[in-house]
């Protein structure tokens, strides 16, 4: 039995995307397609926590829910109900309409109140939150006060939170930024190295919302020391009625020299007033799980004299002592002799270790005091008269991160959670190799023959690329208890989610209706799933046992397996990273949404994060575009659409409502320019062109796919320029459909100016494997559904019933064959769309057989990972499947959307 390829998996990826689609289109008979059910008005959406526990000591939690067509009227309120029949306060707002301006996704935001496991939304007037968040504003500041604790954010300067209040006493002042840079980078040797401390500066701060029970802050600015502003950043703050943490997104976007401005620090920095004498003062960092280290900054246990078994308890509790005069007196005398530990430090430097270690003060040494493989990336410093928690989310998923606290033993303390830690080696974004000589495109392009990399000098650019990364921070009226600390730590690990089941998006038909639910029913069924469900558990396993991790890296997979090293192909050109190739973002998304597995959203989650902030960039001439599967994230000279593309966000965040990457898909709106900037196939160019106005040469497949997504998302959403992206979506919409050969011409000139495509004169025949690998199916299936244009309808239909057509067939249709082909597993998800349209049963057989026995994973392939042995294995026992991500992504996506589409006919 043959070993599974690696263009095989992507294929079959695809296919069981189609097949997913299809049960509910054909009926039980298999001849003709059955209507959808009608949408029930009445049907109310059910809500449950993705993980258990429910809300924990998050402060809060932010969901979407989807709706039918046409059932709920725009201005529509929604309550929220607990399972006991309690109603829950909820925030609601819209994040999409249709067409006709009924609901088809909102959100909604529950906070401290929200302490069940399972909820029921419907329509309905909302409960009030017994706290509500309220916002006031001046012109130097925005002041939120959520009920429990009141938190003043700055408009400019330095300081983004002057202060965190509970009950009138500041826990935490002087929230700010700092970065640390190196101006040089002498391999071998740091010793040196110069470092400067710049701060960040604020150039603005919003209100984007004001409650009741969900408030938002954005504010916006630069890294400065001196003349010099540099390194962007982006801070969401969110605040929940009655909450007494506060959530922080920090996103920063790389604007420097990558041979010069090497990051050598980054962090978050609070200031803590320190109001307790030193033994009523407490350090919490957290460990792995629920473990901790628990200390006081001057400890009274372990000491020759005995202060009294309660005294030692309280402290170890974190409670307030008894008056040291009721101690022994032996203790009480001697206490100044006792040292104070201001400074504790927790470095995560890997994704397998970390260390910590206190001294007492600066100018005196440090001492170990503990360690271990995962931090929490969790801590508290304070006392019992308050005190500040703060974690940073994949603390050690994205090391090197670091936390740091100073001068407990002073008045006030200092925090400062390092998102990369000045402890590691520097931020090295370098390009990884000099060029080899390939100056021309022809000597590119024979790169590209043997490394699979399309390099070109100058495109190995990170200038313009994102990170994005959260952080908690709770006001504590006291020093927390264990079980407070443990809940804590665990919401910053894993913030508590809420979604709506699989069963109501179905039912929504969103997303084009390309999903339904997981089914088991028969046999043939089971197979598919039970296959679905290993390859998602090998990627998810292969992450962990090749460290696919850190801070530019966590969230991506590899592109190819190198069969003779059992290892992936890390550093060979286009085979490494894989950069969204043919889609796992989408795989991973539709298998969440038809299983709502925690395990797969989180997956998915992190993938997002990656691919749309570090694969694309936000700033410079490329600003728009991705780049290509590669060693680097940015090393690939193929900066294009493809990769971009809003299609990988949506489903992120219409179930999140998450602003950041509602901000990502808005700037993607007006990229139909970048073509101007750059041509993407200039290297294989046969015929002279260049990028003009009102002619651009824009292609149907990847390219369109991704300036369609941006358009449908800011038209659904109602952005300050859906009235342009709807007017471009119709219009490219209308210029495809009339050229001679529809989607299978290829390709158009495109002006800029009117948003339309000329008319090609005379007929011609541009088909790639790749063309509808990049969310095409998707998109299409969409757009059909929400715009009545038959001729958009015929010319998508007729390319996914070609496609995987013989060449003689081809030829009769368009006058010549479609040349040479691949991915027809992943193709047959075009099959099964055409025949759940056209209700056509030879169509819905043939989606089965490309996908059953083409170029991806088949029947024949083995499916049991088998364990390598021996000197060749980087780790004996490490049980290998012999794939392509790109493969896998096309089967997951075949699978999923022909069971959707034509799963009546899926061979038994």
């Amino acid at each position: 039995m043959s070993a599974i390829p690696r263009r095989s998996l992507l294929k079959a990826a695809a296919v069981a995307g189609a097949a997913a689609q299809f049960s509910w289109a054909l009926g039980r008979d298999g001849a003709r397609a059955a209507t959808p059910a009608a949408p029930d008005p009445g049907r109310p959406a059910t809500v449950r926590w993705l993980e258990d526990g429910g809300l924990g000591a998050a402060g809060g939690s932010t969901f979407g829910a989807a709706w039918p067509k046409g059932v709920h009227p725009g201005n529509r309120e929604f309550a929220l109900t607990a399972d006991d029949g309690t109603a829950v306060p909820v925030q609601t707002w819209v994040t999409a309409r249709w067409p006709d301006g009924s609901l088809k996704w909102t959100a909604h935001a529950v906070g401290a109140e929200a302490a069940a496991e399972r909820f029921t939304l419907a329509p309905g007037t909302p409960a009030t939150a017994a706290k509500a968040v309220t916002v006031a504003e001046t012109e130097a500041k925005i002041t939120v006060d959520t009920g429990a604790i009141r938190v003043t954010v700055r408009r400019g300067g330095r300081k983004l939170v002057e202060a965190m209040e509970r009950d009138g006493v500041k826990i935490a002042t002087d929230g700010r930024l700092v970065l640390l840079r190196q101006g040089d980078l002498d391999d071998g040797d740091q010793g040196n190295a110069t470092w400067e401390r710049f701060d960040g500066e604020i150039s603005g701060a919003v209100v984007e919302q004001t409650g009741p029970v969900r408030a938002v802050v954005r504010v916006d600015g630069k890294h400065r020391k001196g003349n010099r502003s540099w390194l962007p950043f982006s801070v969401r703050l969110y605040f929940y009625a009655g909450s007494e943490s506060l959530r922080m997104v920090h996103t920063i976007t790389y604007d420097g020299d990558q041979n010069e401005d090497f990051v050598r620090g980054l962090g978050v920095r609070f200031t803590v007033p320190m109001r307790d004498a030193a033994h009523d003062r407490h350090i919490r960092l957290a460990g792995e799980g629920a473990g901790f280290l628990t200390e006081a900054v001057k400890g009274i246990t372990g000491l020759r004299r005995d202060p009294g078994a309660a005294v030692r308890r309280a402290q170890v509790r974190g409670e307030r002592l008894p008056d040291p005069a009721t101690w022994d007196q032996r203790v009480t005398t001697r206490l100044p002799y006792i040292p104070t530990w201001g400074d504790y430090t927790l470095s995560q430097l890997t994704a397998d270790g970390f260390a910590i270690r206190k001294r007492t003060k600066a100018g005196h040494g440090w001492i170990p005091a503990g360690g271990g493989r995962r931090a929490s990336g969790f801590g508290y410093v304070g006392g019992v008269s308050g005190g500040l928690s703060f974690g940073l989310r994949d603390f050690w998923q994205k090391h090197p991160a670091q936390l740091d606290i100073r001068g407990a033993a002073g008045d006030e303390a200092e925090v400062t959670l390092w998102l990369w830690s000045p402890e590691a080696q520097p931020m090295d974004l370098r390009f990884y190799h000099d060029g080899m000589g390939q100056d021309t495109y022809p000597e590119q392009l024979e790169g590209l023959n043997i490394t699979y990399e399309d390099h070109e000098p100058g495109f190995g650019t990170p200038y313009g690329i994102a990170r994005t990364s959260e952080l908690m921070f709770w006001a504590n009226a006291a020093t927390p208890d264990a079980g407070t600390l443990v809940s804590q730590a665990a919401a910053v690990r894993t913030p508590p989610q809420l979604a709506v089941a699989p069963e109501d998006l179905v039912h929504a038909r969103v997303f084009g209706g390309l999903f339904s639910p997981v089914d088991r029913s028969t046999p043939a069924r089971a197979k598919i799933e039970d296959r679905l469900d290993y390859l998602f558990a090998y990627y998810k396993d292969q992450a962990e046992q090749r460290r696919w991790y850190g801070f530019w890296d966590y969230g991506d997979i590899m592109h190819t397996y190198d069969e003779d090293r059992h290892q992936w192909r890390y550093d060979v050109g286009g085979y490494a990273w894989d950069n969204s190739e043919l889609s796992p973002d989408l795989w991973l998304w539709y298998a969440y949404l038809r299983s709502g597995r925690a395990d797969v959203f989180r997956f998915a989650e992190a993938m997002t994060r990656h691919t749309g902030e570090v694969d694309v960039y936000h700033l410079g001439k490329w600003a728009g575009l991705g780049t290509r599967h590669g060693v680097q994230h940015f090393a690939d000279s193929a900066k294009q659409q493809r990769i971009s593309t809003a299609v990988y966000r949506r489903p992120y965040y219409f179930l999140t409502a998450d602003e950041r990457v509602g901000d990502l898909m808005h700037d993607l709106v007006d990229s139909d320019e970048t073509f101007l900037v750059l041509d993407p196939i200039r290297k294989i160019r046969t015929e002279p062109y260049t990028p003009d106005r009102h002619a651009l040469s824009i292609g149907f497949g990847t390219d369109w796919s991704g300036l369609a997504a941006a358009w449908l998302t800011e038209w659904e959403r109602g952005g300050p320029k859906a009235a342009k992206a709807e007017a471009r979506l119709r219009s490219t919409m209308e210029t495809i459909a009339a050229q001679p050969n529809g989607f299978v011409q290829g390709t158009g000139l495109y002006d800029l100016d009117t948003g339309r495509f000329a008319i090609a004169e005379k007929p011609a025949v541009g088909v790639s494997h790749l063309s509808a690998m990049f969310g095409l199916v998707e998109m299409c299936a969409e757009l059909i559904d929400l715009v009545d244009m038959p001729a958009f309808k015929e010319a998508w239909l007729d390319y996914c019933r070609y496609f995987n057509a013989t060449k003689t067939e081809q030829a009769a249709r368009y006058g010549q064959n479609f040349g040479t082909l691949l991915l027809f597993q992943g193709h047959s998800r075009q099959d099964a769309y055409a025949a759940a349209q056209l209700n056509d049963t030879r169509l819905a057989q043939r989606a089965w057989a490309k996908f059953e026995r083409s170029d991806g994973y088949t029947s024949a392939m083995v499916w049991d990972k088998t364990p390598v042995q021996g000197p060749d294995a980087l780790e004996p026992g490490y049980e290998h499947l012999w794939i392509s991500t790109n493969t896998t992504a096309l089967y997951g996506l075949a699978a999923i959307q022909n069971l959707a589409l034509v799963g009546d006919h899926l061979p038994r």
